[in-house]
């Protein structure tokens, strides 16, 4: 635990391809994992503009495409890139542990 919340254990290293989104729920929390090269990230998994699976998405460099009406949004950041997106999705921090990814969810 930290100051700002726990670590989860999301995922082994070698399940995340890069440019594959993978949808994980940790503790009521749904999560789209992103690996980019040797960098790894983490947001929600729920659209802001019509709740669809990010993880189902395209995955472009850091530009994540909502697979409904293709709004994008930067997972680095969270923010909402284009329309119809309009409302940012939560980004949450990430480490490696070992071969492990884990993900800090707020207290």
């Amino acid at each position: 635990m930290t100051d700002q919340g726990t670590w989860h254990e999301a995922a082994a290293l070698g399940a995340l391809n890069e440019g594959e989104p993978h949808g994980i729920e940790i503790a009521g929390h749904h999560i789209a994992l992103y690996r980019v090269g040797n960098e790894y990230y983490a947001t929600s998994n729920i659209c802001t503009h019509a709740e669809a699976l990010l993880s189902d998405g395209i995955l472009d460099g850091c530009e994540i495409e909502c697979p409904l009406h293709m709004g994008r949004f930067d997972i680095r950041t969270g923010e909402a890139l284009t329309s119809p997106v309009e409302i940012d999705i939560r980004t949450y921090p990430v480490r490696v542990a070992g071969d492990r990814l884990e993900v800090c969810l707020s207290a």
